[in-house]
């Protein structure tokens, strides 16, 4: 191959996207010229390097549309600092199992004790298995309903949120709700009821939402679509940051 032909294979590989065959192109023609392997078999491998390249590039697009604030895994979580978690079950959810039942999880506990890192682990865990999956704090999630709910738009939001295969929603109770955003918050749960799988962080126990929510028959038309199916978690160790 001369000089030309060379730059211009190269050149073409990077027009065409191609960046992991491009990396690895010129071992790869040295190999062959040696004749150690055949160029079938070295086509065969730069394609499937490339084929995961790709593969790995979509899966990170598909996480940081996910919006989670930080990457985890369930690898990472210290299950002996927290030894109210059983850690069998939390791994068990690895399986999505419960997404595929539309089963919802509720993870309760105070600040600082593991809550958010096992939702946005299990998230992307979600994300990898090819589930359409959004991470948003509560506070967030009312900001955009109620704005969408002034601008006329709260039923294209709502189909949105919906449309969720996992929806997880962070942080309920560390702000108050007020009665219209727990109204349009029920709504949105409503839409999801027996369709996908709500995951949610709280740190008021469920008996109080009646409190939370401003309203004892809102807070238990939410609860009733929130509980039928779920898994509930209640961690009572020490906070991590403390």
């Amino acid at each position: 191959m001369t000089t030309s032909n060379y730059q211009e294979l190269l050149h073409n590989l990077e027009t065409l996207g191609l960046s992991s065959i491009r990396e690895c192109v010129p071992n790869y023609i040295d190999v062959v010229n040696r004749e150690k392997i055949s160029l079938t078999e070295a086509l065969l491998e730069l394609t499937r390097k490339e084929l995961e390249n790709q593969r790995k590039k979509q899966l990170n697009r598909v996480i940081e549309r996910a919006r989670f604030p930080k990457k985890t895994s369930l690898e990472e979580f210290d299950f002996s600092f927290q030894p109210s978690i059983n850690k069998r079950e939390i791994l068990d959810l690895k399986h999505m199992k419960f997404v595929e039942d539309f089963e919802n999880l509720i993870f309760i506990g105070s600040p600082g004790v593991g809550k958010t890192h096992l939702t946005i682990a299990l998230g992307i865990e979600a994300c990898n298995q090819g589930y359409r999956t959004l991470f948003i704090t509560c506070n967030e999630l009312l900001i955009r309903l109620r704005s969408a709910y002034e601008k006329g738009t709260l039923e294209r939001v709502l189909k949105r949120y919906a449309r969720y295969d996992v929806l997880i929603i962070d942080e309920i109770g560390y702000l108050p709700i007020k009665k219209q955003e727990a109204d349009l918050f029920f709504q949105l749960l409503a839409m999801r009821y027996e369709r996908s799988s709500t995951i949610v962080t709280t740190n008021i126990v469920l008996s109080r939402w009646g409190e939370l929510f401003q309203s004892p028959e809102i807070a238990a038309a939410i609860l009733d679509r929130l509980v039928h199916h779920v898994k509930v978690f209640k961690i009572t160790g020490k906070s991590y940051r403390m």
